[in-house]
């Protein structure tokens, strides 16, 4: 059995590291906020290449703080991808905002930043890109046509801590960066987790207010906030995995740089109509391609972290989803239903075929191991699969 994901090949080596910081945590018997809550979000803004951090109770709620500290709400329309987990447009929809859906990029899968434009009204008040998979969206176009627009850009970067797009890491481009350290991400913290980032320092107060209540001073409210505060002990131990940060994605991008390498082998992925088409790396603004075996060092300025591996199949992926489950390979389908078909957003009027690049990415890709404890025999044995699958 090769598990889509494996923390326990991750604590184990951490596990007398951790219990220490929990020990201390307990031992003091400071949960909410405090010296270890402080410590992380100075590391984490410092790794983010940002001027300020601010840990939250959870990706989604970090996509929320910042929806409402630029003051979204009833009226107000926010652009962002169909193609990704709903909370993205759920924290649109709860603070009474309408999300408008732009397609994605065929091969990035990421907000087509062509598209944004076209799709601006009087009523737009954000764009909400998502850096899906790990890998940044095309973000100079992106903030080139919100600077035109004077709109706030909102970095949905639950996948993407330590991404970068031209030497800037993920978080650090638009005016807030959202991040989750949900258990299965790249830094996963013991439950629910996440964090905002900003370079204004008003937002970064504003932030800091209503992630508890909107209180400034004690039972003093000066917004609307909500309870959106991380655990002091999250904050423990994301501090101590946030130090092998770097280590876990070198091994993703050389698991990564290895499965290209065999699936070549197999001969699926080559010709002018492949059976399986790898993933693909940003070069520079509007170009990809696939890394090779060789290729570990980031292009130009870019870093994708692989928060998953995600392979597009052009035939029969839910009968190869099943072969695999046969096998005992792990796998996963993001995203098998596009958020505009969504019965729960039905009221903003998406069609079916509206946004076609979203729904055959729905139909087509699947995810494979890609955590960095994977053994080659490991890599092997799922590239195999697969390839005995369509031979």
């Amino acid at each position: 059995m090769i598990p889509l994901l494996d923390l326990k090949t991750q604590y184990a080596p951490l596990k007398a590291e951790i219990q220490a910081v929990m020990n201390r945590v307990c031992d003091s018997q400071y949960f909410i906020l405090g010296p270890d809550v402080e410590a992380f979000e100075q590391d984490l803004a410092t790794y983010c290449q940002a001027q300020f951090a601010l840990g939250v109770s959870s990706g989604t709620d970090a996509l929320l703080l910042a929806l409402m500290a630029l003051d979204i709400g009833p009226g107000d329309e926010v652009i962002t991808t169909p193609y990704t987990f709903f909370a993205t447009a759920g924290c649109v929809a709860r603070v009474g905002a309408k999300a408008v859906f732009v397609d994605i990029d065929p091969q990035s899968y990421n907000l087509d930043p062509r598209q944004i434009e076209a799709a601006i009204t009087s009523q737009t008040r954000a764009i909400m890109p998502v850096h899906l998979y790990g890998q940044c969206a095309d973000m100079e176009a992106i903030m080139a046509v919100a600077e035109r627009h004077n709109l706030p850009v909102i970095e949905d970067a639950a996948q993407a801590i330590g991404a970068e797009y031209k030497g800037q890491r993920a978080g650090n481009i638009g005016h807030i960066g959202c991040f989750s350290f949900f258990p299965s991400k790249n830094l996963g913290a013991f439950g629910d987790a996440g964090a905002v980032t900003t370079n204004d320092p008003e937002l970064a107060k504003k932030m800091k207010f209503m992630r508890m209540h909107g209180e400034h001073t004690r039972y003093y409210h000066q917004y609307i906030g909500g309870n959106f505060r991380i655990d002091a002990l999250q904050a423990a131990i994301l501090s101590v995995k946030l130090r092998y940060l770097d280590e876990w994605t070198a091994g993703r991008q050389r698991n990564a740089a290895d499965y290209n390498a065999l699936f070549r082998q197999t001969g699926l992925t080559e010709g002018d109509n492949p059976m399986i088409t790898l993933p693909h790396e940003s070069l520079e603004t509007g170009q990809y391609a696939v890394r090779t075996e060789a290729e570990v060092n980031p292009f130009s300025g870019h870093r994708h972290i692989y928060n998953q591996y995600v392979l597009r199949f052009h035939e029969k992926r839910d009968e190869l989803k099943a072969y695999l489950q046969e096998h005992q390979i792990g796998h996963a389908i993001y995203y098998p239903v596009s958020l505009h078909e969504q019965e729960c957003f039905a009221a903003w009027g998406g069609k079916t075929g509206q946004y076609p690049h979203s729904e055959l990415a729905a139909k087509q890709t699947l995810a494979i191991p890609i955590y960095p404890e994977l053994t080659m025999a490991q890599k092997e044995e799922v590239v195999q699969t697969i390839a005995r699958f369509y031979q």
